[in-house]
């Protein structure tokens, strides 16, 4: 029986450094299993750009492994997918997220509703589990700019709340992985940002097959067997 991966090792790990060994070792166990073929479950190509491998789901809680990057078998046209829905957005849940190995820039955007001279149209995403995403053009129209940028690296823990637009960035020619603990808040939606004139369209999440779900599973496990800081 599959061990359940200790949600409380998230709530420690961002005040207090050894509690990040937890969360490697969970890591560890869930990949392991996946390679292995114990647990079943298939890797998703997100689209934003990275492959999602779904944990466990509890309720408004959800454990992922997010692996962006070169290196990672499993597509036809690179090592993890390109983009198919604009990088910047926000989320209806906050995230805890240690990242495992490589080097993770998690970029804050500025937002204002600037409607006489947007830069941007706000976007609705909704998912359903069958893995199709709607994206949806609201009335809401914006003007972003950069905020600052925390670069987290290998062993380190970073947190981001519901409904703050960001951006993940990955330094071009590396990989990286990480482990993600999200809870739902209630009341909040997806979004993201798109062309002042877009349209709506939709996208379908491409599901790996279990060998390149187990491939993935064991390159990452590879990689976080080395040394990394606590």
């Amino acid at each position: 029986m599959r061990k359940p991966v200790d949600y409380r090792l998230f709530e420690r790990a961002v005040d207090r450094s050894e509690a990040v060994a937890g969360l490697f070792d969970a890591a560890a166990s869930a990949l392991d299993e996946i390679a292995s073929g114990r647990r079943e479950l298939h890797a998703v190509r997100h689209p934003l750009g990275f492959l999602c491998l779904p944990v466990e789901r509890d309720g408004d809680r959800g454990v992922c492994l997010h692996v962006f990057g070169s290196g990672v078998p499993g597509t036809t046209t690179g090592p993890v997918p390109a983009p198919t829905a604009p990088p910047v957005h926000s989320h209806s849940w906050e995230l805890t997220s240690c990242v495992l190995y490589g080097s993770v820039g998690n970029l804050r955007v500025r937002v204002r509703e600037r409607p006489e001279v947007p830069t941007h149209r706000v976007f609705e995403v909704r998912s359903d589990p069958a893995g199709v995403d709607d994206i949806r053009p609201t009335s809401r129209l914006v003007s972003c700019e950069p905020g600052p940028e925390q670069t987290v690296v290998g062993g380190e823990v970073y947190t981001l709340p519901a409904g703050e637009f960001h951006t993940s960035v990955i330094p071009r020619g590396t990989a990286a992985a990480t482990l993600l603990l999200g809870r739902s808040r209630p009341g909040r939606f997806d979004f993201s940002l798109g062309p002042v004139h877009g349209r709506g369209h939709r996208v379908v999440r491409q599901t790996c097959d279990a060998a390149q779900t187990a491939r993935t599973a064991r390159t990452v496990l590879r990689r976080i067997d080395a040394p990394h800081p606590r």
